[in-house]
């Protein structure tokens, strides 16, 4: 049987996630029999855990929202060959303007629905929009800028939710912004499950960016800049526009992943909750697992949830401990360094032919 070629396509960045994982997984067996429990019956724990029932199942897609909508922004400024590594300060500025949005804008539920997405959105990209604007403007390194303004963003955030607008009404006096309105929250998709309308976003967003990337001028013009900054420098390409554009949607994701995390499953704004739970460097590596392929990240996104979902249900049913998800996601670090590490020498010996070094 011969598969047409543009199913190939379609499902081959599929494929690289899945077969990232099953090596992680096998390296995971390892040290599942280092512990001394029956690897198959440990792993069924993990899958139960994961995907055992159908609120199982809604449980690892609600935690994989932010993770793909982190992932879908960290894939755009890959594609272009800027490296963000601010998504966990832009998820964080977008969460608590969301929150501060939907609670203090008058008008009805849906009004601050859209104007609380909006506020996220715009808070996110216009933070990451800062780093390329000093890259820019005085060439300060976006690998640096990024990672420190992610400090600058979550220690604001920090005093946001812990002095001006602290909710003050309990008594536990935690550092979190007062409650949002029940007509302002996200829909569940299903009665009595963590799943909300915001994965439905993520998928929205996967295609709106698979679509931008493939057939549009600009998708053209970010992976030319990607792929050789110079040719696309002499090809007319716009550099600076298109680092402006790609770190505005990139923080944009970010601020919007923090936006549904607070609309959909908060319903405020609780100091440490989104970095806890590591969902930015989570979206960093399955934008990476992916090659930044938007539908594939989608995949990658669903299989590192279930990974930590998983580990969840295998620490409390076994003498496994939690930290066997930490394994896997070390190994899968490992292969995706491997990987950047084999195309870059790949590509210095290519350029070293070319200019007859090699």
């Amino acid at each position: 049987m011969i598969i047409p070629s543009k199913v190939q396509q379609l499902f081959k960045p599929l494929l690289q996630p899945l077969l990232a994982v099953l090596i992680g997984l096998i390296t995971g067996a390892i040290a599942i029999s280092i512990v001394g429990e029956p690897i198959l019956a440990t792993y069924k724990e993990m899958w139960m855990g994961a995907f055992g029932n159908f609120y199982f199942v809604t449980a690892t897609l609600a935690r994989a929202t932010p993770i793909i909508l982190v992932g879908l922004g960290v894939a755009l400024s890959f594609r272009a060959g800027i490296f963000n590594l601010g998504a966990e300060g832009q998820m964080v500025l977008g969460a608590i303007s969301a929150a501060l949005v939907a609670f203090y804008f008058p008008g009805p539920g849906i009004i601050k629905v859209f104007a609380a997405l909006s506020a996220g959105i715009i808070a996110g990209g216009l933070w990451s929009l800062l780093a390329g604007w000093m890259e820019a403007k005085f060439k300060v390194q976006l690998l640096i800028s990024t990672l420190l303004l992610n400090y600058i963003a979550i220690l604001f955030a920090s005093y946001l939710a812990a002095e001006p607008f602290q909710d003050k009404s309990g008594s536990a006096a935690l550092a979190q912004t007062p409650m949002i309105d029940q007509s302002a929250w996200l829909p569940k998709l299903f009665t009595g499950m963590s799943l909300h309308s915001g994965f439905l976003i993520a998928i929205i967003g996967a295609v709106i960016l698979y679509v931008i990337l493939r057939l549009t001028s600009l998708g053209y013009e970010v992976r030319m800049l990607g792929y050789n900054p110079f040719f696309a420098s002499y090809g007319g390409v716009n550099k600076t526009k298109i680092l402006f554009i790609s770190m505005f949607i990139s923080g944009g994701f970010s601020g919007l992943a923090g936006t549904v995390e607070v609309l959909g499953s908060q319903y405020r704004f609780v100091d440490g909750a989104l970095t806890g739970s590591g969902f930015a460097w989570t979206g960093i590596m399955a934008a990476l697992l992916a090659s930044s392929n938007p539908l594939g990240i989608v995949v990658a996104g669903v299989l590192l949830a279930a990974l930590e979902t998983g580990a969840m249900g295998l620490e409390r049913n076994t003498e496994v401990p939690l930290e066997i998800a930490s394994v896997i996601q070390a190994v899968l670090i490992l292969l995706i360094s491997a990987k950047i590490t084999y195309k870059w020498v790949k590509r210095k010996k290519i350029g070293g032919e070319v200019h007859g070094v090699a």
